[in-house]
């Protein structure tokens, strides 16, 4: 390959790469559960992210390794399933960097021998053919690494293997730029595109030549670079030399050693040999070159062999004090801050390329008694300079101190070994350790580092008066450090002079909330009949929508008295203890039973002779009008009848069926014979009572006819006697197979559900089950319940059933649905209008809703819907708590959502803040016992406040204060909360793999139990919900059967056999679960028992064989879409996960039945059309026109004739215009007689001025549409309308469909892989098939998604809900508003005092509890000292304007921080004095400084490298104006101080024990403290400031005046004190990487500001259109939030500061409004 091929190459892949950088999608890793996917990290990545920490100097191994495992240990907590590759070629690229080299040698030993992790090294390269084999069999999901290494060649080895991983669909994940936080790891995603791949392909030969150019390339460099520093030496030479060096060695130690000992023995000798050889060499050239100048001798200067022996002496020495002192007293050493002179630079390369050469041959050592636990240890270059400052200065200047004893002893031994193993010369004796004059070490004025420098802030806080405080921090205050009255720190807080004195603002004034500022959708109490009009429409609207979402007829409500509820449960009482009233009651209800009947019986005569002749004629389309009519009656006698017909039709059917197959010729239809027995089931199950002898006569002739003649006699003996020639006779009507399997196998959707008959009176709708029950009791006793039930299972019916039970008791009680999406919220609040209707007082409303973009009737209603944010905004209103009292029950759906990424705290917070009782309903929750028992503790925290509360209030009846209601509902309060779990799916869900064959798709059945390894099933056993449908267990059974021939239990477990089937005609589902379990239970016990290599066989067999394609899935997905329409499997919806994905993928389709379309299309066709719209716009004239005429004549029109003829012409030609444009049946999915045409056009109308109304208008035409969160909720709606009534039936979706949207679907299609498709989503999703009622069994399809993921979905678990870290400022700061401004200040306190106290996170954990104690105070602290509390914990300032925009701290507070100062106003000038209008710059320099506050979204650093042209956008955002800059960097130095101050008295919480501990090989550097060695004291003398950061870090000479270092990183502070720099409310203006690079921020608003162009930010700035949308949407919504706060705050009209912030909100939404 030439050198300009080989460049471009690189080039091109260089640009591929840096194009992807500014799309990568910055999020956590693993997803919102925190559960991970397989995954790897390139081990030569991690490398190079951990030798550029900051914190880290040159040298210090442990504090290197320390870095590695904390980094992998939070990998590990948070569920990661890793492995770590190091390639062999990537090798090469250290050759230069010997260091590097023995230590990325050291690391591979030690992660191999010390800890459990999987570590590939036997990968020659990412091109290698063993290596894309392990990629197809482990199919990894992403890949970890780093985007640009420590030189051009390992730049280029990274783009190789991120090419290469694209290749093989593995996504890349940058090892820059990651932070991490209590649960998850944040990180740039980077995933594999199809153009991406076809790059490799199209390229692949070029790729494999030119990496074969770089790696021949690097052995160049690697031969030069030895050379350079072996002489003559070749690389064999020093391999058998240290072969032979170890040799001896084991002959001199035959009883074995510590690598540590081993390697200091061995890499000293094997480098005094190698330089005395290297003398020797040197000796020889030197005279044999006599032309030498005396400045190249100089220039060659170079080390005696004595200079050497004594430097090694030194390096023995500090090996003697890394054996002996522990880490505790290492962490104390002195700084030196001398380097090394430049002579002995190149011997310390050799020495290293020693230490590699021994590392290298470790192997050697393999049946010798070597302990390799301290491969992490091997080098400590503080210790060894500290060692040689000591020889060199203080020792010469008269310092001698005693080396002590056993070092002494250690250090002469190991001398004595060297002095073995170098046999060609002396080494001299161990002491004295210095025998030479030369100093190693630079002269420097200050050679050691001062430890005073840089003063720590005073230990301490500032003293606060508050009963709050003292509840919650009261039992430590006594162990803290307070500030003294008259330290500077508190007396300057009374010194500060107020900013309102300065500007007439009032900071004090209550500000409006956020629902007070919400979008109020209409103006209720208006009388304007415009408004009037509006509110009818929206209440029809919600109607038709609720109606789409279930076909439940509206209750009318009454308010009731409230009665003490019947216990349900009770035997009922006799009739003779009936009242009269109760007489008439029964008689009344017996004659209306017989009209019904009646009215039934009449209904069927008239239907009858018409389904009877459609049975006939055609069976299937006869059967479903029969089970349509079922499904109306309500008469069991005439339902009884019509079951009859059905199974004589079906029986007369299958004869015929039968008679005209020809005998071997083709198969039997079993389906007919699977339509007989269903009917023979429900006769058998729901009508025994009914059943003549006739009846049962029939029964058995149809089993007979079957060929179960065993059920036939057990039913009806006398069916089956008759001769031998009856029976063969009946044998052609035989399904040939025995009457259990038929069931199971043909069937099995069929089988009759475990359902009550016994109704219950509470229900009208439908008969519950015995959970369902439950929770009807739960409600009626005023408890609260942890729900766990599966999708579709009917959990939220006791929601409705609460709703109706408040709405019932009073006009004031309020129930609160929180819902975690808007889309879900709309859902519910349309449901409530379709199924309640109730006069309410005046003003007062059924059902209100709150959201971020609007509310309608939120605090006037009965039953609000809303989501977390917005009821916790109400909860913690100070002035809204009279409203609060009023909640009566709190509905919480999808609770799970506790434990994702973004406001799961909020959830946390809602759940310990209210007082009543309430219902979390989850489909997956995999610890809801340690849930419950959360929140039973705080109930039991409620009881006893409620208590205290009581006991206050009462003193104040007396005296006239209203508490009547307050005592009626504590009164009710029971406590408890109930957990009901329940597991079954109404329907069975099916698998299947979708592949690629011939060009065509095809699917195989998955079956669950393929998913599994016999490890697993050792290990874990089943998982719960691995369930297996009635035909699944069958085909378990028979392969387990087929492989294990001696199986002695094989006729037991015969289904015909099976204890649980025996003599039953009825097979219910529930006996199949039976047979499912036993099955299971069998198979457990073989792997447990000795048959493991049977299970094996079983579970291989049951795989598909499908292969996963490695071709571009997705441009086939219009074929499937199609497939699935043929096979009758839609409606459907496909999930994926890119928005952009989303919609392209719709658009396909319909692009692929356009194209079908015209394909189909008549070639004259659009000529027709043409030619009759232009006849038709001539009709038109005409009729106009005559119009004109008949209009100016004041006669009679004389040709009312030609007028009619006109307008026929006209209907006419409109009618063949309609029939020639409309689109043909198989060119559209959408099912046009599912909704009438007005209800279609109201829909559409909806839409008609929304972003994206056309196109989903257009897409839904062809029963085509998309969902996602950029929608807007008209959008959203009219595709979930549709697509319930049945129009839509293709739907492209991402997750937001998982979360308890009512969308249910006959199939589920996974059709894109990522991160969020996890365990917790793919049960949320595939829980959508199969609509209960309509479909007995669900499918389920993965399309595009790798075997091994599919088989983790299916078997892995949910993750547990684990609680985050609950506070932040903003959150303390409101708190502390509701405590001191609430209406009810015991309540206000008590909801407070909830929060602080139960968090998830501290819940049976008292240290954690006692570190948010800390935290809290940490908080209040800042809060004082930034004037936002006084020391009584008061708000004051601008409290109100920091808590309105809680959303986005920490930039909250530097916004305020920036106000308070007079920037804005300094900036907010305007065009001339006078003048309310801001020039342009004025507003683009305003944007710039809120885009860099609420507009932080960075781009990773390697991106600036690019050479990419930009069109519109500048996408990387400037730096804030100076001013601004200034106050910022101050800013944060405050709050660093704080921060490092709070660190400093919270490590005391910190286990010491860990903290020496490397944190993954649980490696301990404990032991006794050296005391014999005055050495050792001398040296390791810092004994102040290494108290809040780890003995690791302390290696590398940090200490904890580092905590005030700008950005000092997590890993700098103890590990286990469960506190991060993440808590700390910093904003720095410049971003750094893990390798020092400086991470820019995207430009985005400003950018928008400047062009306006949404599409400008999609070419420029890399965003996807509907992120970038709700992006600016964001942002918008922040600079309205501060203009209307700025305008509440000011009491002067003419502030420049709020009218310009009033301009900007003004200019900004009107350019959005434009998009």
């Amino acid at each position: 390959m030439g050198s300009k091929a080989y460049t471009m190459i690189l080039k091109t892949m260089s640009e591929l790469i840096l194009n992807e950088l500014p799309k990568a999608e910055y999020s956590s890793i693993f997803n919102d559960f925190v559960e991970s996917e397989f995954f790897l990290i390139d081990g030569d990545s991690l490398l190079v992210t951990c030798i550029c920490e900051k914190s880290l100097k040159q040298g210090q191994d442990l504090h290197f390794f320390y870095l590695v495992e904390r980094y992998l240990v939070d990998l590990i907590s948070k569920g990661g399933q890793f492995a770590i590759v190091f390639f062999k070629d990537a090798e090469y690229a250290y050759f230069n960097f010997p260091e590097l080299l023995s230590l990325r040698t050291a690391l591979i030993l030690h992660l191999q021998h010390n800890n459990t992790i999987d570590v590939r090294t036997q990968f020659s390269g990412c091109l290698s053919q063993e290596w894309k084999t392990f990629l197809e069999e482990s199919y990894p999901y992403f890949l970890i690494v780093a985007d640009e290494g420590l030189n051009h060649e390992q730049t280029h080895l990274f783009n190789f293997l991120i090419i290469q991983s694209w290749a093989m669909k593995v996504n890349a994940v940058l090892s820059s730029g990651q932070t991490s936080d209590l649960l998850r790891l944040y990180a740039y995603f980077i995933p594999s595109k199809y153009y991406n791949q076809r790059f490799f392909k199209e390229n692949k030969m070029r790729i494999e030549n030119a990496y074969q150019v770089l790696i021949k390339k690097l052995k160049e460099r690697h031969v030069l670079a030895f050379q350079t520093v072996f002489g003559n030496l070749r690389w064999h030479n020093m391999m058998e030399e240290a072969c032979e060096t170890i040799s001896l060695l084991k002959q001199i130690w035959p009883e074995g050693s510590d690598i540590r000992r081993v390697h200091c023995v061995t890499s000293c000798s094997l480098f005094l040999r190698m330089y005395h050889h290297f003398l020797e060499n040197r000796k020889k050239n030197t005279s044999s070159q006599k032309t030498k100048t005396k400045t190249q001798e100089e220039k060659s200067n170079c080390l005696s062999l004595q200079e050497v022996e004594d430097f090694c002496k030194l390096h023995c020495l500090s090996m003697v004090f890394l054996l002996h002192l522990p880490l505790s007293q290492r962490a104390r050493t002195r700084f030196i801050t001398s380097h090394w002179i430049r002579d002995i630079l190149p011997f310390l390369k050799m020495k290293k390329w020693c230490e590699y050469f021994i590392l290298n041959n470790t192997h050697i050592f393999e049946f010798w008694n070597m302990n390799l636990t301290h491969l992490s240890d091997l080098n400590d270059d503080l210790l060894l300079k500290n060692i040689a400052f000591y020889y060199e200065k203080e020792n010469v200047q008269g310092l001698h101190l005693n080396l002590g004893n056993i070092i002494m002893k250690d250090y002469e031994h190991l001398w004595d070994v060297i002095s073995e193993l170098v046999s060609e010369f002396d080494v001299g004796k161990p002491l004295p350790l210095r025998t030479t004059t030369l100093n190693f070490l630079q002269k420097k004025s200050l050679p050691i580092e001062a430890t005073s420098t840089g003063k720590m802030p005073n230990l301490g806080f500032i003293p606060m008066s508050s009963e709050l405080v003292d509840s919650f921090v009261g039992d430590i205050l006594k162990d803290l450090p307070f500030l003294k009255r008259n330290d500077p720190i508190v007396t300057s807080l009374i010194k500060h002079k107020e900013f309102d004195e300065l500007v007439h603002w009032h900071s004090r004034r209550p500000l409006s909330d956020d629902y007070d500022r919400t979008k109020c959708q209409f103006n209720e109490k208006s009388s304007d009949p415009y408004y009037l009009r509006s509110v009818q429409k929206y209440h029809v609207f919600q109607r038709f929508y609720g109606s789409s979402l279930e076909s439940v007829s509206s209750k009318l409500i009454v308010t009731q008295d409230i009665k003490p509820k019947k216990n349900f449960s009770a035997p009922k009482s006799k009739k003779a203890n009936e009242t009269k009233a109760e007489i008439i009651a029964r008689e009344n209800k017996k004659r209306l039973f017989a009209k019904e009947e009646q009215k039934e019986e009449t209904k069927w005569n008239v239907l009858s002779f018409s389904i009877e002749e459609e049975l006939k004629e055609n069976l299937n389309s006869g059967i479903q009008k029969l089970e349509d009519f079922l499904k109306s009656c309500k008469s069991n006698s005439v339902k009884f009848r019509v079951e009859l017909v059905g199974l004589t039709a079906c029986l007369k059917a299958w004869k015929e069926h039968c008679r005209s197959q020809r005998k071997g010729k083709t198969i039997k239809d079993l389906s007919i014979a699977a339509q007989m027995m269903k009917r023979i089931h429900s006769l058998m199950d729901k009508y025994p009572e009914l059943l003549q002898e006739t009846d049962l006569q029939l029964i058995a002739r149809c089993l007979q006819c079957l060929g179960f003649d065993e059920l036939a006699s057990s039913l009806y003996p006398t069916e089956v006697a008759g001769d031998d020639i009856k029976e063969k006779k009946s044998n052609k009507y035989s399904v040939g197979i025995g009457p259990v399997r038929f069931q199971l196998q043909h069937m099995g959707h069929y089988l009759i559900r475990e359902e009550r008959k016994d109704p219950d009176p509470r229900v009208q709708d439908f008969i519950p089950d015995t959970w369902q029950r439950e929770l009807l009791d739960v409600v009626d006793n005023n408890e609260s319940a942890v729900i766990v039930a599966p999708t579709s299972s009917g959990k939220t019916y006791a929601s409705y059933y609460c709703m109706e039970k408040v709405l019932k008791e009073s006009n004031e009680g309020v129930v609160v649905y929180v819902a975690p999406t808007k889309a879900l919220v709309n859902q519910v609040a349309a449901t409530v209008y379709n199924r309640y209707t109730k006069n309410m007082p005046n003003g007062e409303s059924l059902c209100g809703v709150f959201t971020r973009e609007y509310r309608h009737d939120a605090l006037n209603c009965q039953v609000l819907v809303t989501v977390p944010a917005c009821l916790e905004i109400l909860m913690l209103a100070p002035h809204r708590q009279a409203w609060v009292k009023r909640i009566r029950y709190v509905i919480f759906d999808e609770v799970h959502c506790l434990g994702e990424n973004v406001g799961a705290e909020v959830w946390e917070h809602l759940l310990v803040m209210i007082r009543c009782p309430f219902l979390a309903l989850s489909a997956t929750i995999s610890n809801p016992e340690h849930l419950t028992e959360w929140l039973q503790s705080v109930k039991q925290y409620w009881k006893q406040a409620d208590n205290m509360i009581e006991k206050n209030l009462s003193s104040k009846r007396n005296a006239g204060y209203r508490a009547n209601f307050h005592k009626d509902f504590q009164m009710k309060q029971t406590y408890k909360v109930r957990l009901v779990l329940y597991g079954e799916r109404y329907n069975d869900l099916e698998k299947h793999i979708c592949s690629i064959k011939d060009d065509d798709i095809s699917f195989d059945h998955f079956h669950p139990c393929a998913t599994l390894t016999t490890d697993h099933i050792e290990r874990y056993g089943f998982p719960s919900d691995l369930t297996l449908s009635p035909r699944e267990t069958i085909q378990l059974y028979d392969t387990m059967f087929e492989f294990w021939e001696s199986w002695p239990r094989a006729q037991e477990f015969c289904p015909e056999k099976f204890v649980h089937f025996k003599n039953k005609i009825v097979i219910k589902k529930m006996d199949a679960r039976k047979y499912e379990e036993s099955l299971k239970a069998e198979l457990t016990s073989w792997v447990k028992n000795g048959n493991v290599e049977e299970a094996k066989m079983v579970l291989r067999n049951l795989r598909p064989t499908s292969a996963f394609s490695s071709e571009n899935m997705i441009t086939m997905f219009p074929c499937l879409v199609e497939k699935l329409r043929k096979m009758e499997k839609l409606p459907a919806l496909f999930f994926l996960f890119k928005l952009g994905a989303v919609e392209q993928c719709a658009k396909d389709v319909s692009e692929f039945l356009q194209k079908t379309q015209e394909r189909i299309r008549p070639p004259t066709a659009d000529k027709e059309a043409h030619d009759m719209a232009n006849k038709l716009r001539k009709v038109k004239k005409s009729i106009e026109k005559q119009k004109t005429i008949d209009e100016k004549s004041q006669k009679k029109p004389r040709k009312m004739d030609k007028s009619l003829i006109h307008e026929a012409e006209h209907n006419h030609l409109l009618k063949s215009l309609e029939k020639n444009l409309e689109i043909p049946q198989e060119c559209t999915y959408a099912d046009q007689k599912a909704v009438s045409a007005e209800t279609l056009q109201m829909v559409f109308d909806r839409v008609k001025f929304t972003r994206k109304g056309a196109e989903l208008k257009a897409l839904a035409k062809r029963g085509i549409g998309y969902h996602h969160r950029s929608l807007n909720f008209k959008e959203k709606q009219l595709v979930e309308i549709l697509f319930r009534k049945g129009f839509i039936r293709v739907v492209t979706a991402t997750g937001t469909l998982a979360l308890g949207i009512n969308m249910p679907c006959k199939s589920v299609v996974f059709a894109q892989n990522s991160i969020y498709l996890d365990a917790l989503n793919y049960r949320q999703m595939s829980g959508r098939a199969g609509r209960r009622g309509q479909d007995l069994l669900g499918d389920v399809y993965f399309f595009d998604i790798p075997l091994p993921k599919v088989e983790k979905l299916i078997k892995s678990n949910v993750p547990e809900l684990r609680g985050q870290f609950p506070f932040s400022i903003s959150l303390i700061l409101r708190l502390m508003l509701l405590a001191s401004k609430g209406d009810d200040p015991g309540d206000a306190k008590a909801k407070v005092l909830s929060v602080l106290k139960h968090s998830l996170l501290s819940f049976k954990q008292p240290r954690t509890l006692e570190m948010l104690k800390l935290y809290f105070l940490f908080s209040l602290q800042f809060l004082v000292k930034e004037g936002y509390i006084d020391q009584n914990g008061n708000p004051m300032g601008f409290a109100g304007l920091m808590s309105h925009l809680h959303y986005h701290e920490p930039s909250n507070l530097v916004f305020v921080s920036f106000l308070v100062s007079g920037l804005f106003h300094n900036l907010c000038q305007p065009i001339q004095k006078g003048s309310k209008y801001f020039s342009q710059d004025v507003m683009e320099k305003l944007v710039l400084v809120l885009a860099n506050l609420f507009g932080r979204k960075y781009i990773p650093a390697k991106f600036q490298d690019a050479t990419v042209k930009f069109y519109q956008s500048k996408v990387f955002l400037e730096d804030l104006p100076e001013d601004f800059n200034d106050a910022l960097n101050e800013y944060n130095m405050k709050v660093t101080e704080d921060f490092a101050s709070f660190l400093l008295i919270v490590s005391k919480l910190a286990d010491m024990k860990q903290e020496y501990q490397l944190p993954l090989s649980k490696i301990s550097f404990t032991g006794q403290e050296c005391k014999d060695s005055e050495l050792v004291s001398h040296l390791m003398s810092c004994k102040e400031r290494r108290v809040a950061i780890s003995p690791f870090v302390c290696l590398s000479g940090n200490s904890d005046r580092d905590l005030l270092q700008p950005r000092t990183l997590n890993h700098v502070v103890l590990r286990t004190i469960g506190i991060s720099h993440a808590q700390a409310p910093l904003l720095w203006s410049q971003k750094f990487d893990s390798q020092g690079r400086r991470m820019p921020l995207n430009a985005y608003a400003l950018d928008f500001f400047k062009h306006g162009s949404l599409i400008g930010l999609v070419q420029d700035n890399r965003l996807n259109e509907g992120e970038a949308y709700d992006l600016l949407k964001d942002f918008s919504l922040t600079i309205q939030s501060i203009s209307v706060s700025l305008r509440e705050l000011c009491e002067n009209e003419e502030d420049n500061v709020v009218l310009a912030f009033e301009q900007l909100s003004k200019s900004f939404s009107e350019k959005l409004s434009k998009v």
